[in-house]
């Protein structure tokens, strides 16, 4: 697939590239040559690095390779993990203790993960040179989307970006989501000046904490230089939709401030009124467009409308996202929509050499320089339990074959060994020597509406978390399933229940089964409270009480389609929409939150 020249050719869904954009992107797109041409002899030296830094670490120590670093002995000795095995070191860290238990270097912070363990986001333990890493990541972007779409430097980019809560632990360690880290650090505060890389918002307003302030204040400046804006985005899909809905409800605030070049008093932050008076001036005309695109009840391709020279829209749109590709092409008019890049908290991954390539069709190309990669082979119908005392076998990075599926197992240079990351990845193809994985999912997610993760287990738990309020009304859930509706922004949980009422003179009231909603809503993990309660990013918890019967409808038509009849579950999860259909057709009363639930900042013990 590679060509002499060091640019990746095109895929028969893509137009071809052009020339780099300057030799700096040059010499980006001959590095990415080089690390796939060589896989599996950087990810041998990548092993080595780990191991023979960590060599004298307590975790390497426990399991005897006595210096060892090649791969055959690391396979043999070192035990496939998850974060539960792990927990008990990194609260150790946590707590303060300095030892080198996982790295040879110090450990800087915490990277808070969206995954959950026990309800409380996952402390993944990070040393300070993996920024450095991530950057180099990140500066691999550009030179890849600029093949594909010219002139990027001639004006700006319109992201949506926020700081999210952070906490110290006992020991004194910062604990913050990866994205809150790399944005407070200095690295993207004094990022030396890209002309690919210019967006609308100052930093000051993207690292303003209070969500409402931020917002608006990064919309405004959005919206003063419309006419700059050649692409547009946020972290994630549900993101940028947020900022729509924001534009929404707030037009009206904004014109003002754009008409008589007075900031909004909501906006308190000292450092983000200074910075944004620099470039807020009275300007009557472009507040009467912005009022004329927005006081009527069409908001379709409000996007181009008012960023008329938007090129394309860089948001997730892979994995649980796929769900809001409708809306944004509906918002957009059917903008390209590229996918650029694949991290996590725990480690970042790889690119999308072919970014213009439609949302279904993205793969991710892993670098293997970032880490230590291996596969363990994904078979829904017989899933692998592995031990301590018996480590599955693992497939290498440039050893996964074309069409099949696989877990993702990391080992890090921050400490992370054979760790189990919880994605099911899928091989598409092979850039050079280094295989390309379409995101499949997260390995038992159930419902997922922005960073949020809820599995099956968890919403059983929130189920059993109501029964004390049917109980009073000798009512129980005779059976439920779920979705999650992306329809509203921002999207919310939906709950289809099939209640027995043993009494129906006594049944419960719709004020209880509103408390229902909120007592679900109240056991479920943190990062949802939050997304919930302070960044707005998840609506009301819903329950729709469907008809009794219901369910079995639900199992004749899964039957009537080739289901066995023996082998028959409930789905705890649906999205086909004759199923969908076919509940909603059986409502007989739609019940939400009434309050928030209850959520603080995380306090680490």
């Amino acid at each position: 697939m590679a060509v002499d020249s060091g640019i990746p050719t095109a895929t028969p869904t893509t137009p071809p590239p052009g020339p780099p954009a300057c030799e700096k992107d040059a010499k980006a797109l001959q590095f990415i040559e080089e690390m796939t041409r060589n896989c599996d002899t950087v990810q041998k030296q990548v092993l080595s690095e780990i191991l023979t830094r960590n060599a004298n670490t307590e975790y390497l120590g426990r399991f005897k390779l006595n210096g060892a670093i090649d791969r055959e002995t690391f396979k043999s000795k070192i035990p496939v993990v998850t974060y539960e095995d792990l927990q008990p070191d990194i609260q150790r860290i946590a707590n303060g203790d300095r030892s080198p238990i996982f790295s040879s270097h110090p450990i800087s912070e915490f990277l808070t993960s969206s995954g959950t363990s026990a309800g409380e986001r996952k402390l993944m333990p990070t040393i300070h040179e993996e920024l450095d890493r991530r950057q180099k990541l990140y500066s691999l972007l550009m030179p890849v989307m600029n093949l594909y779409v010219p002139d990027l430097d001639k004006g700006k980019g319109l992201y949506f970006l926020f700081v999210k809560a952070e906490t110290k632990t006992p020991g004194g360690l910062l604990a913050r989501p990866v994205l809150t880290s790399y944005y407070k650090s200095e690295h993207f505060k004094n990022r030396p000046f890209d002309p690919y890389l210019v967006y609308t918002s100052p930093n000051e307003t993207i690292l303003c904490s209070d969500p409402f302030q931020s917002m608006y204040s990064q919309m405004l400046c959005g919206l003063i230089m419309r006419e700059q804006v050649l692409r547009m985005g946020a972290v994630f899909a549900s993101g940028l939709l947020r900022a729509i809905r924001f534009l929404q409800l707030n037009w009206q605030q904004l014109c003002q401030d754009i008409r008589t070049g007075t900031l909004n008093p909501k906006v308190t932050d000292p450092s983000v009124r200074e910075c944004i008076s620099k470039i807020l001036t009275p300007n009557q005309e472009l507040a009467d467009f912005i009022t004329k695109e927005c006081e009527g009840e069409n908001w379709e391709c409000i996007i181009p409308r008012i960023w008329p020279y938007t090129k394309y829209l860089d948001v997730i749109v892979t994995g649980a996202m796929a769900q809001y590709i409708p809306t944004l092409d509906y918002y957009s008019g059917g903008l390209p929509l590229p996918c650029t890049m694949y991290a996590s908290s725990e480690c970042y991954f790889g690119l999308n050499l072919y970014p213009m390539s439609k949302p279904s069709q993205v793969s991710y190309t892993i670098m293997p320089n970032m880490g230590y990669f291996e596969f363990l082979p994904h078979d829904p119908a017989n899933p692998v339990h592995f031990s301590r005392d018996s480590p599955p076998r693992l497939v290498d990075l440039a050893d996964v074959e074309v069409g099949k599926e696989y877990e993702l197992v990391i080992t890090t240079y921050s400490g992370l060994c054979r760790y189990h990351v919880g994605d099911i990845l899928q091989v598409t193809s092979f850039y050079n020597k280094a295989p390309q994985f379409k995101f499949i999912r997260r390995k038992n997610v159930l419902l997922s509406i922005d960073s949020d993760k809820t599995d099956e287990s968890e919403l059983q738990k929130a189920i059993e978390n109501t029964y004390s309020l049917l109980k009073e009304f000798n009512t129980s859930v005779v059976e439920y399933t779920s979705y999650a509706d992306t329809k509203t922004i921002p999207g919310h949980y939906v709950i289809y229940w099939e209640l027995l009422v043993k009494d129906p003179a006594n049944g419960p009231t719709r004020e209880v089964l509103d408390m229902c909603c909120l007592a679900m809503e109240e056991s479920l993990n943190s990062v949802y409270r939050q997304g919930r309660v302070a960044d707005n990013s998840i609506g009301p918890l819903e329950i729709r009480v469907v008809k009794n019967g219901t369910f079995e409808e639900l199992m004749d038509y899964a039957i009537s389609r080739g289901a066995s009849i023996n082998q028959y579950k409930v789905p705890r999860c649906v999205s086909f929409p004759p199923i969908m259909e076919l509940l909603d057709s059986r409502v007989v009363s739609v019940h939400f939150s009434p309050a928030a639930p209850h959520w603080t900042p995380e306090r680490r013990h």
